[in-house]
């Protein structure tokens, strides 16, 4: 048992922040950033989006990266590269720099998260104590995001959009420092072999995927581009599959998924976070079209959701203890249909107080589910496969969110054009320019005659409404989807991981107990 272990727990939860504060703090930003760019609706969703499929596509990768070359090694070149990139793109003069700069900052992203876990797993070998520790850095996963947007409003009020991403500079640097000092460099080069091949072909099929998943919102889910995305990603992940199955010494050994313990971990958490990124997605735009707030406000109303998350994650540990992995994530689920019908009620949600302890139970219930999930995946693998547990576990949250954004926000939309389609008494030219989102609509007003522009208004606040209940009804049964999976599949206990001359016998029992 390493004795620094606890201070090794503060360093990798700063990395945890840093990435968290990332995926939010960009939200606030993004009216400055059309002053001060003129960059177009298009260009704004890649600034977000280049991000995020590099860092889903490479984290495969990177886990592997670190198995074998040592993990504190790719978690201070991930550091540095981050920050580099990060001081890049606050001097960015053009759309186009800027979403250059995000996707490469994404890479760093990439090295960072996953082996944060892996460094954490080898660190903490006791399971209960591994437990807590997990618990702690889920909840830590929580502050980022929570004081992401409230950061960001107080940075772009004061010091302007470019600040938001120069933030990352001094953080990353004196985690480096931390990270050098405090974090052993452990690995398994025996046990992580390189597989280039296995790489590519993940990589490829990935992003042609998530490509897809991204354009479809705006191109629908019939057009050729997403089609074809699509069509691309399956192929090259069918493939990655095939291959990994086959090679000797493949990236990801897909047996792995053959034990229910990993496989069925792994779905939840997809259903969660495919859940969580649309209910956030739909939350922003509500409070700053529908409720008006701003978007330091904003982010305030959401911060509920992560003292949640920082509350329940360090608790589940204690509840796994006393009653058992499934029981607790089926029961963190449960909150989290419950709190998400909700969501669809504008009497409860425009209420501060019980928005507020909605959104509170809704964490609550996230924390309890995220945690024990995380650690049935890391705890069901060899140790010496802790960086690519670890990346398959960042990777289905990723693609989770980028799927639920995709399909739910589609569901949205066209839900919300329909109810224009059918309004009766606007301008056909009117309704046709105010059709395409709440915040189109509501700029259309602004230009419109007095009685005409409070009629678009009207209408746009009940189709916001009316496609807010039909989305988050699909929401609903896409979490209890997930409690199902997790009651019919998921181990009741944990048990410890396997060596790698054991797996073997290790996924025969699994897959023993999954016929069963």
């Amino acid at each position: 048992m390493h004795a620094r272990r606890w201070l090794i727990l503060g360093v990798l939860s700063l990395c945890v922040v840093v990435i968290g504060v990332d995926n939010t703090i960009l939200n606030v930003a993004l009216p400055s950033i059309v002053r001060s760019l003129d960059a177009s609706g298009s260009e704004l969703q890649w600034m977000v989006d280049a991000y995020t499929i590099v860092f889903a596509c490479l984290l495969l990768t990177a886990g592997s990266l670190g198995d074998r070359y040592g993990r504190r090694r790719m978690l201070m070149f991930g550091l540095a590269w981050f920050g580099i990139f990060s001081a890049l793109a606050s001097t960015a003069s053009s759309p186009g720099m800027l979403i250059g700069a995000r996707a490469l900052m994404g890479v760093g992203g990439a090295f960072i998260f996953p082996t944060t876990l892996s460094i954490l797993t080898n660190t903490f070998r006791d399971p209960a104590e591994r437990a807590r520790a997990i618990g702690v850095w889920a909840g830590v996963a929580g502050i980022g995001i929570a004081i992401g947007p409230v950061v960001g409003g107080v940075l772009v009020e004061h010091l302007g959009w470019a600040s938001v991403f120069f933030v990352n500079v001094p953080v990353c640097a004196l985690t480096f420092v931390l990270a050098r000092w405090l974090v052993p460099n452990t690995s398994a080069p025996e046990e992580s072999p390189l597989d280039p091949v296995g790489a590519v072909l993940s990589i490829a099929g990935l992003v042609a995927f998530l490509f897809a998943i991204i354009e479809a919102p705006n191109h629908g889910w019939t057009a050729p581009d997403v089609v074809g995305g699509l069509a691309i990603g399956l192929v090259f992940l069918g493939l990655f599959a095939a291959w990994e199955a086959h090679t000797p010494r493949p990236m990801l050994d897909v047996r792995f998924f053959r034990n229910p313990r990993f496989s069925a971990a792994s779905a939840t958490i997809t259903l969660t976070y495919f859940a969580l990124f649309a209910s956030t997605f739909l939350l922003t735009q509500y409070f700053q079209f529908v409720l008006g707030y701003s978007p330091v406000e904003s982010g305030l109303m959401l911060t509920p959701v992560a003292l949640g998350l920082i509350v329940g994650s360090p608790l589940a540990p204690r509840f796994v203890h006393r009653f058992g992995t499934k029981r607790v994530v089926v029961f963190g689920l449960l909150v989290m249909a419950a709190a998400m019908a909700c969501y669809a009620s504008d009497t409860i949600m425009s209420s501060f107080a019980l928005g507020f302890g909605i959104r509170l139970l809704y964490g609550l219930g996230m924390g309890l589910t995220a945690a024990p999930v995380t650690e049935s995946i890391m705890g069901s693998l060899p140790l010496g496969r802790a960086g690519v547990g670890s990346a398959v576990n960042d990777t289905t949250r990723q693609t989770g969110g980028a799927l639920g954004v995709a399909v739910l926000g589609s569901i949205f939309a066209s839900s919300y054009h329909a109810t224009f389609d059918s309004a009766r008494g606007l301008p056909d030219n009117v309704a046709h320019a105010a059709r395409d989102s709440i915040g189109t609509s509501l700029q259309v007003a602004r230009h419109a005659p007095t009685g005409v522009a409070a009629q678009v208004r009207d209408v746009a606040r009940d189709a916001f409404l009316s496609s807010m209940r039909i989305t988050y009804a699909c929401a609903v049964a896409v979490v209890l989807g997930a409690a199902i999976v997790a009651a019919r599949f998921l181990p009741a206990r944990a048990a410890e991981p396997p060596e790698e001359h054991e797996l073997a016998e290790a996924f025969a029992v699994g897959a023993e107990n999954a016929a069963n």
